[in-house]
C-alpha cells in the first residue's frame, strides 16, 4: 500500500492538500447545514403560524427573520439580504469543484513522469527493458492516476449532495420570507 504513494512521487503532497481539503470542507458544511442550523422547527411552525419568532436565534432563519423585522419596509433589501445568507451558506463548496478537476489532473501529471522515467531506463543496447522491473515501474506510475481519482468522485459527489442541499433550503427560505413579507405588509 505503501508503495502506491510513493509512485505518486512528489505529487503525493498537492494530492495529500487535495485530500485533506475535500474532507475538511465536506465535513464542515455538513456540520453547518444541519437542519437546526438553518431551518429550526420552531421557527418555521411559527412562520407558518403567524406567531411570534421564538427559538433558534443563531440560525440562517433568525438571521433572516431578525432582519425582516428590522426592516419592515423594505421588502427589497429583505430578499437581498436572504440571498445574502444562502450565498453563505455555499461557502466553500465552489473549492469541490477545484478539487475534483484538479485532482485526476495532478494524478495524471504524476502518471505521465512516471511512465517517462520507466521509458527512459530502456536498455540502448537492446532497446528492451527489464520485464519485471518495466512492469512495476508502469503500476507505480498509475498509482497517481488512482489517488487522484479516489479524491475527485467523493468531491465531486459531496459537492452534489452540498449544493442540492443549499438549493433545497433556499427554496424553503423563499416559502417562509414570502409569508413573513405578506405579514409585513398586512401590519
Amino acid at each position: 500500500m505503501f508503495d502506491v504513494f510513493r509512485g505518486a512521487g512528489l505529487l503525493i503532497y498537492p494530492l495529500a492538500l487535495c485530500s485533506i481539503a475535500a474532507v475538511f470542507i465536506i465535513c464542515e458544511r455538513i456540520y453547518a447545514l444541519r437542519k437546526a442550523a438553518v431551518l429550526p422547527d420552531d421557527l418555521v411552525d411559527a412562520v407558518f403560524q403567524n406567531k411570534p419568532f421564538a427559538g433558534g436565534k443563531h440560525s440562517v432563519l433568525a438571521r433572516v427573520l431578525d432582519y425582516a423585522e428590522q426592516h419592515k419596509d423594505d421588502p427589497d433589501a429583505v430578499k437581498a439580504f436572504a440571498r445574502l445568507e444562502i450565498n453563505r451558506m455555499e461557502r466553500g463548496i465552489p473549492y469541490l469543484d477545484v478539487i475534483y478537476a484538479a485532482a485526476p489532473l495532478i494524478g495524471l501529471t504524476g502518471t505521465v513522469t512516471g511512465l517517462l522515467q520507466v521509458f527512459s531506463q530502456i536498455s540502448p543496447e537492446t532497446g528492451l527493458p527489464d520485464p519485471v522491473a518495466f512492469t512495476k515501474g508502469v503500476a507505480l506510475a498509475l498509482s497517481a492516476t488512482v489517488i487522484g481519482l479516489c479524491i475527485a468522485i467523493p468531491s465531486l459527489v459531496g459537492g452534489g449532495y452540498l449544493q442540492r442541499k443549499v438549493e433545497n433550503y433556499a427554496v424553503q427560505i423563499d416559502v417562509l420570507l414570502e409569508r413573513v413579507l405578506s405579514r409585513n405588509r398586512q401590519s
